[in-house]
């Protein structure tokens, strides 16, 4: 039997080491899926229950693996699909690549059903690479160039196949004017910046009495170096949200996450340092971070084009965190004698930790958001994966979370898109099928697109050598992030047309996928859930009835800003009441010097 396009799409993957396409079958990609079952499967077609799932589902792959997602989709509606994930990618700055369908090249420009221009569709997010493969010649060079692609750029990149084209039988690019040959494989690199602009770097940061560190998920690689600079500057540590597992939060000068959704202490930390070290983070709240002129700074990051953005920096380092760090950190003052700054810090985290803990325990109706996380962190196994949706939920993963070494994490950052809590979860078990998985989801993405993948976990429950894969959901009722935004940014009530949610019976119809369902409705059956959720054998979903007028109060939120936002919902919001009386509840526990609790 001759070889088809198809054919040699599979064999090239396996050749890169791709082990799994996230997937939606569709006769645009026939002879594609012909072509797997050929193959025996591999790489694996893992099935989502829609393309925007797969996408995700690639993106929480890439993720936790450090290897490139793939996706796969049908032309026209499932091409398009794909497009919110893609988007994802594209601005968390992970691999992945997408192969999409087209129809036949006989009838492509006659407006034939399901056409639709992908070169045109793809562009924008698949901005470094997107080819059409119009003859079998053209393939390996264009499969190649978008795996290579996909990794040194960090982004999604997307190769689109005529149905036809796929069915064709394949021939290699010939030894011809016009024909490209390709090869396989990547050498590893390092980019590290100039002798130069290290000693100006350096000059700087040892110049400084209050330094402050801020890093993102590009610092993943330099844990050890990071934690060095850290103690010889006597700094203390923000994270941003991608950052959160990259350095461990049991550390006495790790302040925690920064931002909107941060803490009171990073906070404090951005407001009040003198110098700034920020390494492999392209933050773009510039309101959270030191005021302009206030703090030298200089920046950390591989990539030329994100660097010297959201601050004036004095120095803008181009290279791999860790390789840079290594020689940063010899030209570094190690016997910096004030630690007075140091201890600060410290004092700020340990005296939020208390706050959010008595924030935690507060009574609510029926149960206190923030307790659901705050039970969960000291249960969290040492090698569990953990995401979170977006939404208020982000909150609680943000603020009560310890994250420890070998831990991971992870969040939609920068598209901040509802949705890929579950399929990133998903992914993730596909990428470590011996680590136990976590989703932290709200009722609204759980609505939107977690209890349709719910499905896709009950499919392939049994290929996880770990079997846990626990989706919490926190089910108030509530468009709850944006129910707050309304009432903090607009001065606005509720709006309940457009926030109210239907209630669902989330853990009931986990059950009817016969999957362990627990729906707790008192905080005293909180942690029990939890244990129960980590003790299960396969998918588990604890639904937390929660309580929507709990704020989630920004780290720099004053009591003129309180009662601001007090006044203004006064006039109508349908929750208004007990919004008042738990928002005050929650402010009151920082300016407590005891722990009392009620």
């Amino acid at each position: 039997m001759s070889t088809k396009v198809s054919d040699h799409i599979l064999e090239r993957l396996r050749e890169w080491g791709v082990d799994h396409v996230f997937g939606y079958p569709g006769d645009g990609i026939n002879g594609l899926l012909a072509a797997w079952g050929r193959a025996d499967n591999q790489p694996r077609f893992v099935q989502s229950r829609h393309e925007e799932m797969s996408a995700f589902e690639a993106v929480g792959y890439a993720k936790f693996s450090g290897r490139i997602g793939v996706c796969a989709a049908t032309s026209g509606p499932g091409a398009i699909h794909l497009l919110n994930g893609l988007y994802d990618a594209k601005l968390d700055h992970v691999p992945v690549l997408a192969i999409v369908g087209q129809t036949h090249r006989t009838a492509m420009g006659g407006s034939y059903q399901q056409e639709v221009d992908l070169h045109t569709l793809f562009k924008d997010v698949a901005s470094e690479f997107v080819e059409t493969v119009t003859v079998p010649e053209q393939l390996p060079n264009v499969l190649d160039r978008a795996i290579r692609t996909a990794y040194a750029r960090r982004c999604p990149t997307a190769i689109i196949i005529p149905g036809d084209v796929q069915e064709l039988d394949y021939a290699p690019p010939t030894h011809e004017f016009k024909m490209l040959p390709s090869s396989l494989g990547r050498s590893n690199w390092t980019t590290v910046p100039s002798e130069e602009s290290l000693q100006r770097a350096a000059e700087i940061l040892n110049s400084g009495e209050k330094p402050a560190i801020l890093i993102g998920q590009g610092a993943a690689g330099a844990r050890a170096e990071v934690e060095r600079v850290a103690e010889m500057l006597g700094a203390g540590v923000a994270k941003a949200l991608l950052g959160k597992d990259v350095l461990s939060d049991e550390l006495p000068y790790v302040t925690g996450s920064i931002g909107l959704l941060g803490t009171r202490p990073s906070y404090e930390l951005m407001r009040d340092c003198d110098t700034l070290l920020t390494i492999g983070s392209s933050f773009p709240y510039t309101q959270f971070m030191p005021e302009f002129g206030k703090a030298r700074a200089v920046q950390i990051d591989i990539d030329p084009h994100m660097i010297g953005m959201r601050y004036p920096y004095e120095v803008n380092l181009v290279g791999d965190a860790k390789a840079t760090l290594q020689r940063l950190i010899p030209m570094l003052d190690a016997e910096r004698g004030e630690r007075k700054w140091y201890e600060t810090v410290c004092d700020n985290v340990k005296r939020w930790r208390d706050v959010m803990d008595r924030r935690a325990q507060q009574s609510a109706d029926p149960i206190n958001p923030e307790y659901v996380a705050r039970a969960l962190d000291p249960l969290l196994p040492d090698d569990v994966i953990v995401t979170s949706d977006s939404g208020s939920t982000a909150n609680w993963y943000a603020r009560h979370l310890t994250m420890r070494p070998g831990m991971r994490s992870s969040l939609s950052g920068t598209l901040a898109t509802m949705g890929p809590g579950v399929p990133y979860a998903i992914g993730a078990k596909f990428a470590h099928p011996d680590r136990p998985a976590i989703a932290l989801v709200g009722d609204g993405a759980m609505q939107m697109n977690g209890m349709a993948e719910l499905i896709t976990a009950a499919k392939y429950r049994e290929l996880w050598e770990d079997p846990r894969l626990i989706i919490a959901v926190w089910n108030n009722h509530d468009l709850n992030q944006v129910t707050w935004e309304m009432r903090a940014m607009e001065g606005a009530p509720s709006f309940l047309p457009s926030q109210q949610l239907p209630d669902v019976q989330y853990a009931a119809f986990a059950r009817s996928l016969g999957l362990t369902g627990i729906r707790v409705e008192k905080p005293e059956d909180v942690e029990a859930a939890w244990r129960a959720g980590l003790a299960a054998d396969g998918p588990a979903v604890l639904e937390f009835l929660t309580d929507p007028a709990v704020p989630p109060i920004p780290p720099h939120a004053t009591w003129e800003q309180m009662e601001a936002t007090a006044a203004a919902i006064l006039k109508g919001d349908a929750d208004r009441g007990s919004m008042v009386k738990q928002g005050f509840k929650a402010k009151v526990q920082e300016f407590l010097p005891g722990r009392e609790k009620k």
